[in-house]
């Protein structure tokens, strides 16, 4: 079970940015003693792959502060992100860490099932900061993008840690995200009847 939070913790971590958990992973795995990747996501660990990762990371961070670019890149990210998700998830269901001594040998045994629904969790993530950024942007004349990025950035960061070290209150996530959802939704809704009232409006001046 613990391996199951650790998997969808990391993949949706990924859905906010792609980059940190897996660098995240990477790095841990690289020099402490915290994460030991299984033998098929060792390569995560390597000094060329963290690097690559680092930078992807820094244009990432910078690209989706930035009003209208923020929307290309999410554009991009579509894919990039739930890819990231499904390693992720496939790494860290497998890895052991200080909670996780011997991860369930269903995932070793059927490698393609964590990576699945890694990406299907990582791209339900990213749909949803997808559909929330404009309507931040929109609400804000784009002061909010930044504001917004960053602490996405900071959730997918803690969120990563906590799916390693402490799986458990991942479920605190899952539940924020099923009180979020409605909201994005009845928001858009608002913001739907809002303009059609503002054109009904222009048209009888």
């Amino acid at each position: 079970m613990l391996e199951v939070l650790t998997g969808s913790g990391l993949a949706a971590s990924a859905g906010l940015n792609a980059y940190i958990p897996l660098l995240l992973m990477g790095l841990l795995s690289r020099y402490t003693d915290l994460v030991e990747l299984p033998s098929g996501w060792q390569w995560l660990g390597n000094g060329w792959v963290v690097l690559i990762l680092a930078v992807l990371l820094a244009v990432e961070v910078v690209a989706d502060k930035v009003p209208v670019v923020d929307h290309v890149n999410d554009v991009v990210q579509t894919v990039v992100r739930p890819t990231a998700g499904g390693l992720a998830f496939g790494a860290g269901a497998g890895s052991e860490t200080v909670t996780v001594s011997d991860p369930d040998t269903f995932f070793s045994t059927h490698q393609w099932v964590p990576v699945l629904v890694g990406v299907l969790i990582a791209l339900g993530v990213h749909l949803l900061k997808a559909a929330a950024r404009p309507v931040i942007n929109a609400t804000t004349a784009g002061v909010g993008a930044p504001v917004a990025s960053t602490a996405e950035d900071a959730t997918s960061v803690v969120m990563s840690v906590v799916a390693l070290l402490l799986p458990v209150l991942v479920l605190v996530f899952l539940v924020a995200l099923v009180i979020f959802v409605p909201w994005l939704f009845r928001r858009r809704r608002e913001r739907r009847r809002e303009r059609a009232a503002a054109r009904e409006a222009g048209f009888r001046v």
